[in-house]
């Protein structure tokens, strides 16, 4: 594996996979601040700093950053999540100077203009008025504001109307003077990457960050609960979860594979079960999010209402019987699935730059591919049964729907049935 990792002055690292066979370059910096960061006021100040940094620094206008990176055939763009905040672009290799130069500018030297800023702010009422007419986007935010209630990590990325209006650039320019320090970024690059000719450019654009810490998010603590939302729809989101592991569980894998015989792909058990034998949904799927300290384990599914009252208890039927009898065949189909899913990142130069990004925020070190894999296999059936209880019986249940709701299941029921104590 053709993977360096160098750490410059400021403290901000940069690591590489140079993919000699390659003429493009994926590249970013990563920065282990998301929404979770942010204080009650600062609610949505990471998606708006986010969009905000295209749109004008002391040397280039918004006009300016877009043709440049485009004269050239190029791409950049910009992410925020709960816990990082990440800006990528790709170019041919010849324009990795021109990219990092950008990258750079737009996170050192961004004006936040007051018209700009109030132009955006509109743009974000928009998305934050666009998810909440997006039932399955809804669901996902009632899911985490009920698993997570009065935290930070429990609140939506975008922010509200109201927090977002409020912002000012004072207090975009506060912000990323706190959390944008050194240490806590990474530049990534994969594909036709010179890890040294990166690093003095990465050393020249980014002299000066800060060298301190970021302040650190406070510690999550999953709660459960429900929240529903009635609404006049043809189609009924739902959404069941527990508390999961976080990344530096030992359970990390087993945990993605337990997800994934319930409800990774079409032959997973509750497609199989619930939509191809019954025909109760369109869409349903099971998923396990990890985080720094916490992690949730859950399913979504789409019903008609008057096909309600039969999914959930279905579904449920389902989790138990997962507990109890997974078989090695299924291990081995979900073990191929995870397995699959890691080599092909190594084909994707921007998979691959987030991946050792995260990596490294995360781990302080660029994970093996090869470690990675010998984990998966590692993982066995027994394994899988015990952290499949664990996780079933030893958190309340998060419930979220949005739809129309006559007939669901009420959140008493479904603790009561996975043996949960309702003031856990």
């Amino acid at each position: 594996m053709s993977v360096q990792v160098s750490r410059l002055s400021s403290g901000l690292r940069v690591v590489t996979h140079a993919m000699d066979h390659l003429e493009s370059s994926a590249l970013g910096v990563w920065v282990s601040a998301g929404s979770r960061c942010e204080r009650e006021h600062e609610h949505g100040l990471s998606h708006l700093l986010e969009h905000m940094a295209f749109k004008g620094t002391e040397r280039r206008t918004a006009i300016d950053i877009a043709e440049e990176i485009e004269a050239v055939g190029g791409e950049v763009n910009a992410a925020t999540s709960i816990e990082t905040t990440s800006y990528y672009a790709r170019v041919l290799k010849e324009d990795v100077p021109l990219a990092v130069d950008i990258l750079s500018d737009i996170l050192r030297n961004s004006t936040f203009d007051p018209e700009e800023l109030r132009r955006e702010q509109h743009v974000i009422l928009q998305e934050i008025g666009a998810a909440l007419d997006t039932p399955e986007d809804r669901v996902y935010d009632l899911f985490t504001e009920a698993a997570y209630p009065d935290q930070p990590i429990g609140r939506t990325i975008l922010g509200t109307p109201e927090t977002v209006t409020a912002a000012g650039s004072p207090m975009l320019s506060a912000y990323l003077g706190e959390h944008y320090q050194g240490p806590s970024m990474i530049v990534s690059a994969a594909g036709a990457i010179s890890h040294d000719q990166l690093v003095a450019i990465a050393e020249e654009r980014f002299n000066g960050l800060g060298r301190g810490s970021s302040p650190t998010p406070s510690a999550a603590r999953y709660r459960g609960g429900e929240m529903r939302e009635s609404r006049d729809l043809m189609e009924t989101q739902i959404m069941l979860g527990f508390e999961g592991v976080p990344y530096s569980s030992t359970d990390f894998h087993t945990a993605q594979i337990f997800a994934s015989i319930l409800g990774g792909g079409m032959s997973s058990r509750l497609f199989q079960e619930v939509r191809e034998r019954r025909g109760l949904c369109y869409s349903i799927y099971a998923f396990h999010w990890s985080f720094a300290d916490t992690g949730i384990f859950g399913i979504h599914a789409a019903t008609g209402p008057d096909d309600l009252d039969e999914l959930m208890p279905v579904v449920i039927g389902e989790l138990e019987r997962a507990a109890h009898d997974i078989s090695e065949k299924e291990l081995q189909r979900a073990r191929a699935q995870l397995r699959a899913g890691l080599l092909m990142t190594l084909e994707s130069p921007a998979a691959r730059a987030g991946q050792i990004a995260r990596q490294l925020l995360l781990f302080g070190r660029v994970i093996p591919t090869e470690e990675l894999v010998e984990k998966i296999e590692s993982i066995t059936v027994s394994g899988i049964r015990d952290l499949a209880t664990r996780i079933l019986t030893g958190s309340k249940p998060t419930l979220a729907a949005v739809g129309a709701l006559s007939g669901m299941m009420d959140h008493a029921e479904v603790s009561r049935r996975f043996g949960a104590k309702l003031d856990a």
